[in-house]
């Protein structure tokens, strides 16, 4: 990437990661804290004052995507955290179940990440896109880990209502990067513009979207059952993070080259199919692990596919979707909600009916389910030549 699209890349990616982190911030403390509040000795109603980030994000993703395609990306994304910072400002006021579930909604109602993914493609050429998706989707896995590492400290520091004003602080950071950084980018030709029908039924999205919801419902249903190995494995609670941040950051230099290959020979499509095998593969292992070690490995090896994926497949949207970025985008982010949302039901629901292990037999059924539909994939659309590199090359 050229300079000018590094800083922007990272900026970007450093707000996606803010949202990230208003969602898995909360999760070490959250459900501890609120036994202490009016409605926090019933788990539904703390799972839903949690989960409603999620809920009003998947309502929100569709309608700010496709305005972002009509009126650009930085007045949504201002408005957007505009709503992220209210949310968590109210939060912070009120240490209430009920009022902490208002501000959680109206922090999720600020659903911008499809409009981030594809000011990302604005501002990227197609020859380096997937390293760029890679470092907005790298942004999700470094929040997940920081927020093991931080979340517990801080809480005790400040507490929870603390938590939210740090989060509203460093929404205010990202406005002014959003603001005073970030390039304009002209709103999409609207004659160009593909109706919604046409984004939602499109064959090769269909395939990006049913594999981003299985990858985020499998994902959050195993993190339901990681934590409890973990500790039946003699790793203290406290100590998890030192398991979680290595694994995620070596995971990082693993797939970096992979990721390096495919783009330069080619073979998005090859990539794409192996960290599908790669999640396939660490399922499986889940169901066979005694020791700490054996855990780390697995949990490796599943985060190595999952940075691939988290790379690929928004860069593949939006090359699949190029008049309609931020529709295609919305209609993404909305099915990794769903996902979310659903994996945490089935997930609670299968270990409660059916024991922990029953969860990864779960995800190593959907995820054949996935390699199957991937495998039909044809062949991804040519990059196209910047014509300055062909200037430059002559």
């Amino acid at each position: 990437m050229n300079p000018s699209e590094l800083r922007s890349t990272l900026a970007l990616a450093g707000i996606f990661g803010l949202r990230m982190l208003g969602l898995f911030l909360l999760l070490p403390v959250f459900s501890i804290h609120a036994r202490g509040l009016p409605g926090g000795e019933h788990a539904l109603w703390v799972g839903l004052a949690l989960g409603i980030f999620n809920i009003v994000q998947a309502c929100f993703y569709i309608p700010l995507g496709r305005l972002s395609d009509r009126i650009g990306r930085k007045p949504v994304v201002l408005w957007g955290l505009s709503l992220f910072i209210a949310g968590a400002l109210i939060c912070a006021a009120q240490d209430d179940l009920l009022w902490i579930a208002v501000g959680r909604g109206v922090m999720g109602a600020g659903a911008v990440s499809a409009a981030i993914s594809a000011w990302v493609a604005d501002l990227t050429r197609e020859q380096v896109r997937t390293r760029a998706m890679a470092l907005v989707g790298g942004s999700i896995a470094l929040s997940f880990a920081l927020s093991l590492v931080i979340a517990a400290p801080i809480y005790r520091v400040i507490g929870l209502s603390g938590i939210f004003v740090v989060l509203a602080a460093l929404g205010v950071v990202a406005m002014f990067v959003t603001y005073y950084l970030l390039p304009s980018t002209k709103p999409e030709i609207k004659t160009q513009q593909a109706c919604l029908q046409e984004v939602f039924f499109r064959p090769e999205l269909m395939r990006l979207n049913v594999g981003v919801f299985v990858l985020h419902a499998t994902q959050v249903a195993m993190f339901l059952v990681v934590p409890r190995l973990l500790v039946q494995a003699g790793l203290p609670l406290a100590s998890h993070w030192q398991v979680y941040l290595p694994v995620v950051l070596l995971s990082f230099f693993l797939m970096a080259p992979i990721l390096i290959f495919g783009e330069k020979k080619q073979q998005l499509r090859t990539i794409l199919l192996l960290a599908i095998i790669l999640l396939l593969a660490a399922e499986v292992l889940f169901t066979n692990t005694a020791s700490v070690l054996s855990i780390a490995i697995a949990l490796l090896i599943y985060f190595v596919g999952f940075n691939l994926l988290e790379a690929l497949q928004p860069s593949l949207v939006s090359r699949f979707a190029k008049e309609s970025k931020g529709t295609a985008l919305g209609v993404y982010n909305t099915t990794q909600s769903i996902g979310l949302f659903t994996g945490a039901v089935i997930g609670g629901w299968l270990m409660d009916s059916h024991g922990d292990l029953s969860v990864f037999v779960m995800g190593a059924i959907l995820l054949l389910c996935w390699l199957i539909i991937a495998w039909s994939m044809r062949e991804l659309p040519a990059k196209v030549v910047d014509s300055k590199d062909l200037t430059a090359k002559t």
